[in-house]
């Protein structure tokens, strides 16, 4: 250190504060006579006992420690070892009359600052100044450090909360850093590995998460030969087994003057949102199953209708005495299972026309359990728990035959190794007590259906998720997410709520509750009349089908109509132009080549305003309303049907004489 670097270590306009370790006043006196001279302006406390030393390093305020070696009630080497102890930036300086070389040296090592001779107190000023410098350049550099590892923590902290993974090595290939997210993915870094083992250690792979990176791909290292690395995919394989789907950026590092110095690489996790393109694909394949179920269902009602109607004529015509009757019957049945098929197809794509009923759930679930044992295989065992005297729910029973084949399945796949699935009915009455604790619930009876598995059960996390749309516990392309959050749409469009009972190894338990009503189930209500009804009005029917129109025609002319045929709706104006005398009533299918059914039954109302009209369709929900039919007011006839059910159908129509207006 020059000797003005020395000089400047002391403000001329602030006094030192020295705290001067001595028992001879004369000696004190030569001390501060000496720095004086120096003009070193200063304030000197001089002490000579153990205890007043003590008190005053607790005071503290001091910039310098003068101190003699040895003294009757003292000594320096404990005042060094104290001030080391309780001022270690404050510089101490040994001032003695007698202290060899090889004694001051020991000194210097014990952590003095540095040694004058009583003997040539004309060194002391620049030893002091000396002192001074070198206690300030250690205070700037400690607090440079400081500013520098406060610097390094905020960086560390703000890479910490970054939801990306973070990945540095310097310009050898040395790892060094791993942000909090690649710690997690990875664990905490380890010794230092060359980038030849990356890919192994670090699990990375291909956008297939099964082809090993090979090293010259790995994007640190690319980053690191001076590519700048833009939107790489790939997969990690992660300490926990499970695989993330990253993109990942990265850059070299270098200094001002382009010296190579590492290299960084950031990698954003994408697994969500590619699980999310998959379900929204998974969706799309599921909406377009849909509508083929959608068209399937529709040739097969039609087909149906022809199966159901004319096998229910030859019936009628051969009598119950006749050997052919019970063959026939058998035809029927089959067509009558037929049709259930359909309502499921339809009910599993979520196309089916919402008609609720009356329902008695205990016969219900007795009508599905063939179905569900076929459904569950047969290393799951089927118990039903019926409860005796059931009240009665209004819903649509395609959609809850839906709820028990979505929970059927789940409950199949929890339990891959077999088990046991129940099924459980009871009247169940919720006061505002009970009510309070769920907040879908409200005060009333409900009737209760349970499905209960011995599976693997849900953590909380997962229980808390099961409703929401595309989220799900399966493996890619095994589950669409959208099954639990269909079962909570119907019951919660029923006026129902469902709760669920889970823990991870105790199985897991559904119970749907929906309002109990105070009717007879629908197959339960007495018939007004054992005879079919009749009529002799006139209807025209329009129907595209050949075989479907034959058979409508036919089943009316047996019923005492006069009847009018047409193939879609050009023919059904002509004949209404041409025919001379009323039309009671229009039966019409709702799609039809060229104008529609609705718009066919617009205009012919238009023309007679006496006309009634009645459509029937085997389409879907959405054809029916898409062409305008599923209003209040307007009757309507689902395909297939019986001829019963045509009958009274018709007659209702008739009988109400419900005109349809133009709009």
């Amino acid at each position: 250190m020059t000797p003005s670097e020395a000089l400047a270590a002391i403000d001329p306009n602030k006094p030192l504060r020295i705290l001067h370790v001595e028992d001879e006043p004369n000696d004190a006196e030569l001390v501060s006579a000496a720095l004086e001279d120096d003009r070193i302006v200063c304030q000197i406390e001089v002490i000579s006992t153990r205890r007043r030393f003590v008190d005053a390093l607790a005071r503290g305020g001091f910039d310098l420690i003068l101190s003699d070696f040895s003294l009757p009630a003292f000594d320096g080497l404990s005042a060094l070892g104290l001030a080391r102890e309780n001022a270690p930036d404050v510089p101490f300086i040994f001032v003695s009359g007698v202290l060899g070389e090889e004694a001051a040296i020991e000194r210097l090592k014990s952590g003095a600052t540095d040694y004058v001779l009583k003997g040539r107190l004309t060194r002391l000023a620049p030893a002091v100044r000396r002192a001074l410098a070198e206690a300030a350049e250690r205070r700037k550099r400690r607090e440079a450090e400081q500013v520098l590892h406060e610097e390094r923590e905020f960086l560390k902290a703000l890479l910490d909360s970054l939801t990306e993974g973070i990945v540095a090595c310097n310009s050898e290939g040395t790892l060094t850093l791993f942000n909090r997210t690649t710690r997690e993915w990875h664990g905490a870094s380890e010794e230092p590995l060359p980038p030849e083992q990356w890919a192994r250690h670090y699990g990375l792979y291909l956008p297939d998460g099964k082809t090993p990176l090979e090293t010259g791909a790995i994007p640190l290292l690319r980053a690191l030969r001076g590519e700048r690395v833009r939107d790489v995919e790939l997969v990690i394989r992660t300490g926990d087994g499970s695989q993330r789907a990253v993109l990942v950026n990265g850059q070299p590092i270098t200094d001002a003057r382009g010296r190579k110095l590492g290299a960084v690489v950031a990698a954003h996790d994408i697994t969500e949102e590619r699980q999310l393109g998959r379900q929204l694909q998974q969706a799309q394949k599921m909406e377009a199953i849909g509508r083929l179920a959608g068209g399937v269902a529709h040739d097969f009602n039609n087909l149906l209708s022809v199966i159901l109607g004319y096998s229910e004529q030859v019936m009628t015509g051969l009598g119950a005495g006749n050997v052919f009757h019970g063959k026939v019957s058998q035809i029927r049945k089959a067509g009558e299972r037929a049709a259930g098929l359909t309502r499921q197809l339809l009910a599993f794509s979520r196309k089916q026309i919402i008609e609720p009923r009356i329902l008695d759930l205990n016969a219900l679930i007795g009508g599905t359990e063939k179905m569900l044992r076929r459904l569950i295989g047969e290393d799951v065992e089927l118990v039903t728990r019926l409860g005796g005297r059931l009240g009665r729910v209004k819903a649509d029973p395609g959609q809850l035959e839906q709820i028990l084949m979505n929970l059927a399945v789940n409950a199949r796949d929890a339990m891959p190794q077999g088990g046991r699935l129940t099924f459980e009915t009871a009247n169940v009455e919720f006061h505002e007590d009970l009510a309070r604790e769920d907040p879908d619930a409200r005060p009333g009876r409900y009737v209760m259906f349970a499905v209960r598995d011995t599976g693997a059960g849900m953590t909380p996390e997962v229980k808390a998720k099961i409703f929401e749309p595309f989220f799900t516990t399966k493996e890619p392309g095994k589950g669409t997410g959208l099954g639990l959050a269909t079962v909570y749409g119907i019951v919660r469009q029923s006026d129902g709520y469902i709760t669920v009972d889970s823990e991870p190894g105790s199985g897991t338990t559904f119970s749907v509750y929906l309002p109990l009503v105070e009717e007879p189930a629908d197959e339960e209500r007495p018939r007004a009349a054992a005879a079919v009804p009749r009529g002799v009005e006139t209807v025209l029917v329009v129907e595209d089908e050949d075989e479907v129109r034959e058979l409508l025609c036919d089943s009316l002319a047996q019923l005492g109509y006069t009847v009018l045929a047409a193939r879609d709706g050009a023919q059904a104006m002509a004949l209404s132009r041409r025919h001379p005398t009323p039309i009671h009533l229009l039966l019409t299918d709702v799609v039809l080549p060229g104008p529609s059914g609705r718009e066919v039954a617009t205009e012919l109302t238009r023309l007679r305003p006496e006309l009634s009209v009645l459509y029937a369709s085997g389409y879907t929900d959405d054809e029916v309303v898409r062409h305008g039919v599923l209003e209040h007011g307007l009757a309507f006839l689902q395909k297939p049907f019986s001829q019963a059910d045509l009958a009274r159908k018709v007659r209702e129509v008739l009988d109400a004489a419900v005109v349809l207006t133009p709009r």
